[in-house]
């Protein structure tokens, strides 16, 4: 609930989660082109393969774009650590220097939260200096970070961000990534 999750899909999770009948589920991810060529990178847990590749590549082609094969988008990202907390009492410069030595690749702050990068193989020792440091995290997780951003048009926006609130919209779509700012 606190990352705004809708109800229904939380229950949805558990239910599924909760049920031993199931088959196991497999984590896959697809990646693609959406509309005007923006490069996406969309996690899923599925117990149906079949279904969530026919699903995904639905959404795709309904918006003008394409499902690509492994590897076609995936260097246009980095897999990175993001970690978000509360600004508290710490300098942003003080704090930089303090968590260079754990891993910090790059910190920022927005709306009184600080988001702190770091590579992949540093998720735990970032996570250790944190709680050494008495900071609150609200969330640590790994997501694909673009290397670059596109910006485009209002309406081609639009476009774009219909394709992932559809994506976004699949039970069995866990996170989906993508380049526009």
């Amino acid at each position: 609930k606190g990352a705004q999750m809708p109800k229904d899909r939380i229950e949805g999770a558990i239910k599924r989660a909760s049920n031993k009948d199931e088959k196991d589920y497999e984590e896959v991810v697809y990646e693609g082109y959406g509309p005007f060529g923006v490069p996406f990178i969309v996690e899923t847990s599925t117990d149906n393969t079949n279904r969530t590749v026919a699903n995904v590549r639905s959404y795709f082609a309904k918006a003008g774009g394409s499902l690509g094969t492994s590897g076609s988008v995936s260097f246009m990202f980095e897999r990175k650590a993001v970690f978000r907390f509360a600004k508290a009492a710490y300098d942003l410069e003080e704090l930089e220097l303090e968590l260079i030595d754990f891993g910090l690749t790059e910190i920022a702050e927005n709306e009184g939260e600080i988001f702190a990068y770091t590579e992949f193989e540093d998720f735990g020792l970032m996570q250790k200096a944190l709680e050494d440091l008495g900071l609150e995290v609200h969330t640590a997780e790994l997501q694909y970070v673009p290397n670059t951003y596109v910006d485009l048009t209002e309406e081609q926006a639009k476009e774009v961000l219909d394709l992932v609130d559809r994506l976004e919209g699949d039970d069995d779509v866990q996170n989906v990534y993508h380049n526009l700012r």
